[in-house]
């Protein structure tokens, strides 16, 4: 069953790669249960298909870095993109982006938490296995408040300007 405006999200865990040592995280890829990141924020979500791809690097991570000075002035405590790849691939892949600091890279290397969401995407036949559906939203204390689901291989509905556009 697919995610819908109203749920909240399910219980799940996404890796982060950690670029600077801090008190409760290591220097590398950090495990962090979903319902802990949310609890009490308001977060941007987006979610593409994979790391390195067109679409992806050129238009989806790029405009929700250039937007997120207004996402922050419009109350949103965090902005974070999910993708199934290894923490190491999305660590590289924010460092290209210039995502450090701004966008949170997440990964769901195995697509667990893609499936509990029911946003799972198969390209078996294209050699690229199960990925994530390309989509955006806005959580607030781990509840969903706005939801945007793309069609397989379009990119109108879930860039950073309509998410921002339905912020109060």
């Amino acid at each position: 069953m697919t995610i819908k405006i109203g749920d909240r999200l399910p219980e799940g865990a996404l890796s982060e790669f950690i670029e600077v040592e801090s008190e409760g995280c290591s220097l590398g890829p950090n495990t962090f249960k979903v319902s802990e990141l949310t609890k009490g924020k308001k977060i941007a979500v987006f979610g593409l298909p994979g790391a390195y791809t067109p679409t992806c690097s050129a238009k989806h991570v790029p405009g929700y870095i250039a937007l997120a000075d207004q996402f922050k002035a419009k109350g949103v405590d965090e902005i974070w993109c999910i993708s199934v790849n290894d923490a190491f691939v999305m660590g590289a892949w924010g460092r290209d982006q210039k995502a450090t600091g701004i966008v949170r890279m997440m990964a769901d290397g195995s697509a667990e938490y893609t499936k509990a969401l029911g946003l799972e995407f198969d390209l078996t036949a294209k050699g690229m296995g199960v990925r994530m559906q390309r989509f955006s939203m806005l959580v607030e204390d781990g509840v969903v408040k706005q939801l945007n689901i793309e069609q397989p291989g379009k990119f109108e509905v879930s860039n950073a300007e309509t998410l921002l556009g339905q912020l109060g």
